[in-house]
C-alpha cells in the first residue's frame, strides 16, 4: 500500500506543477506567460524578469513531469523545492505561515513532501524503480 499512495501523491503533486508550469510558459489554465509573469516578476524585485519567469516555468514543468513519472525523483524535487524555496523568500514569508494570509504555509507544504518523497524514493511504481 505505501507504494500506491507514494504513487497518489507523485501524481497529485507532479500533475499540479505541470500547471503551474503551463501557467507560466504558455499562459495556460488562467497563466500569464511568460511576458506576464516575468513583468511580475520584476515587481517584485526579480530581474530579468521573462528569463526569470522562464527558469521558473521549465523547473516547475521539467519538475512535475519527472515527479509525475517517478524518474530521476531526487532531480525532480530538487526543481520543486527550488522553486517553492523562492517562492517563500520572494513572497510569503514577510505574510508569516499561515495561507489565509496569504504566508508561505502552502509552499513549504509542496517543498516538503517533494523532499520527503526524494529521500524515501518514489515507490515501486515509478520508472526509478525499473531503471535503477
Amino acid at each position: 500500500m505505501m507504494d500506491f499512495g507514494l504513487l497518489i501523491i507523485r501524481i497529485v503533486i507532479g500533475v499540479l506543477f505541470i500547471g503551474h508550469g503551463a501557467q507560466k510558459l504558455f499562459g495556460w489554465f488562467g497563466g500569464y506567460g511568460l511576458k506576464g509573469t516575468g513583468g511580475w516578476f520584476e515587481s517584485i524585485g526579480m530581474k530579468p524578469g521573462v528569463a526569470l519567469a522562464l527558469f521558473a516555468g521549465l523547473a516547475e514543468l521539467l519538475g512535475g513531469i519527472l515527479f509525475t513519472l517517478g524518474l530521476s525523483t531526487p532531480l525532480a524535487a530538487i526543481f520543486i523545492a527550488g522553486t517553492m524555496a523562492m517562492a517563500i523568500i520572494k513572497v510569503h514569508a514577510p505574510n508569516g505561515l499561515w495561507a489565509t494570509a496569504n504566508g508561505y504555509e502552502y509552499n513549504l507544504t509542496l517543498l516538503t513532501v517533494a523532499i520527503g518523497v526524494a529521500l524515501i524514493g518514489p515507490g515501486q511504481y515509478a520508472f526509478d524503480a525499473f531503471l535503477f
